[in-house]
């Protein structure tokens, strides 16, 4: 039987894209059926108590870039700690996944494409003319750009919202697994632990 599992997330986050690929590596393993769902960041924070990066305390912030480098190492990736362009507003971005997701299209292309102009290229995906050249070369059709700003997507983006505020998501990434919450992707290796034995549902009640 196929295993579901979501993923609230925003094209904004670092760490939802410094889990991507062993996110992606997990689905394939155990064959997962994936839930994709950007939520708006600046709207989760204030519902769940968390504060925005540029209110945190600097103790905090430095805590970030060590956990940054940190975890560059490990996934064996190569990304900047202070992209150009970022922070942006990721929610044009977001929108068109909540599009491709609406059309019956896989979006992990696109968030992968997206993730590394961000993070690794210095892209401004602010820019809706890089948010269209990224649909393009990572395989998806020009118009996804317009499906994105359709009444339809932006409901869905809504939708997100409150979904992820109901499973007690409060941040970026969050794997939802039977109700399971796996908060950050630092859990990948306990969720593929979780995946590997089969095991039931953790519960808070416990």
């Amino acid at each position: 039987m196929t295993r579901r599992i979501t993923v609230y997330f925003s094209l904004l986050s670092p760490w939802a894209y410094i889990g991507h690929a062993e996110f992606l590596r997990l689905v394939a393993k155990h064959g997962l059926q994936v839930d994709w769902r950007p939520v708006a960041l600046s709207q989760v924070f204030p519902e769940s108590g968390g504060l925005p990066l540029a209110k945190r305390h600097p103790a905090r912030q430095k805590y970030r870039i060590l956990e940054l480098q940190r975890w560059r190492e490990k996934r064996r990736l190569d990304f900047h700690l202070h992209p150009q362009f970022w922070p942006f507003d990721p929610s044009a971005g977001d929108r068109i996944v909540c599009a491709l997701v609406l059309d019956g299209a896989d979006p992990a292309k696109f968030i992968a494409a997206a993730f590394a102009g961000i993070f690794e290229q210095q892209r401004n995906l602010a820019d809706k003319a890089e948010l269209a050249a990224i649909l393009r070369e990572s395989g998806y059709e020009p118009g996804g750009l317009e499906r994105g700003e359709s009444d339809e997507a932006e409901a869905a983006y809504r939708s997100n919202l409150a979904l992820a505020l109901e499973a007690g998501a409060f941040g970026s990434p969050t794997y939802v697994l039977d109700g399971e919450i796996f908060w950050g992707q630092d859990r990948l290796e306990l969720l593929d632990d979780a995946l590997t034995s089969g095991r039931s549902r953790f519960d808070v009640e416990a």
